[in-house]
């Protein structure tokens, strides 16, 4: 009966000096099911909650998460938002690599724009939680649709790269792919930090391709030293916020037009369009230049 008291104080002791010591209150954990319905009003764009993991700012999921947990709410993109559950599906020996590949692509913290098509359809709005092994975790929300105009965000940054038939695949079969083109000159250009420079850092080779509707364009590839020459020529023009299009020259204009793929030891790659009879005529998506003589001195050594 007398150790009654001493147990009780010990434990006030305790709490008591948790307190002195700071410690917070527990983080709003993300739930670890998936909502009952989609919260969001259109057609991706939407997570429960922004969640302060470590690197959310920069990069849509962080570090390398243990589990991945994917909520699919099927509808149709001309009357978007309150979809009910679907269905869900987890995944653990592919959630780290889902994570790398969702974090390569340029993400921002202000709008997320670009030009859509306006094709009504079936779409699939997805909800993924990506759990890590400390407990903690975030929401991403995307979608699959006809237009593959889609924002993907976790809630602090948002990009427009779309992933729609990577997360289809991931729900239905299992497993995590990125689609890849078949021609290489065709590749998606969804590589992080072309939002702040018009090549990203350290390519390994260049491919330059003819951009004037063919099926399969002429193409030559150089190596890293042509490749980072044509770079640093690309990322000393100054550069504005991409509108999405230029203004076509007259007749007597130089209308040859270059996708330019430049590839690198890991990740996705990063595309720049040079159009000669445009103004602006260099785009990378997320920003524009006017194309200067250093860029056409280099373009016209290396141009099939």
């Amino acid at each position: 009966m007398r150790l009654r008291p001493i147990v009780v104080l010990v434990a006030a002791a305790v709490c008591a000096g948790a307190v002195l010591a700071g410690c917070a209150a527990e983080p709003k954990a993300v739930p670890d099911a998936c909502p009952q319905r989609w919260g969001g009003e259109g057609v991706g764009a939407w997570v429960p909650d922004a969640v302060d993991v470590d690197g959310a700012d920069e990069s849509l999921v962080p570090g390398s998460p243990v589990r991945a947990l994917v909520c699919a709410y099927p509808g149709v993109n001309t009357d978007p938002g309150g979809e009910r559950l679907g269905g869900s599906r987890t995944l653990t020996d592919q959630a780290a690599v889902m994570a790398r590949d969702l974090a390569y692509l340029p993400v921002t913290t202000g709008k997320a724009d670009g030009l859509c098509t306006l094709m009504g359809g079936p779409m699939t709005n997805y909800l993924v939680r990506f759990a890590y092994a400390d407990g903690s975790a975030l929401w991403v929300g995307s979608a699959e649709e006809v237009n593959s105009c889609v924002t993907t965000t976790n809630g602090t940054v948002r990009t427009r790269s779309y992933v729609g038939k990577a997360l289809t695949t991931a729900y239905r079969e299992g497993a995590w792919r990125m689609p890849r083109p078949d021609d290489p000159c065709r590749a998606v250009n969804d590589r992080r930090g072309r939002q702040d420079t018009m090549v990203p850092e350290g390519p390994q080779w260049v491919l330059v391709c003819r951009d004037e509707g063919e099926k399969r364009p002429p193409r030559r590839e150089h190596g890293v030293a042509a490749a980072r020459d044509l770079a640093a020529a690309l990322n000393d023009l100054d550069t504005e916020p991409s509108e999405h299009g230029c203004q076509e020259g007259g007749p007597e204009a130089d209308h040859r037009a270059y996708r330019l793929v430049f590839g690198y030891a890991e990740g996705p790659p990063a595309g720049v369009h040079v159009r000669y009879g445009c103004t602006p005529g260099v785009d990378n998506g997320m920003l524009q230049a006017e194309v200067d003589d250093d860029v056409r001195r280099l373009m016209a050594r290396m141009t099939p």
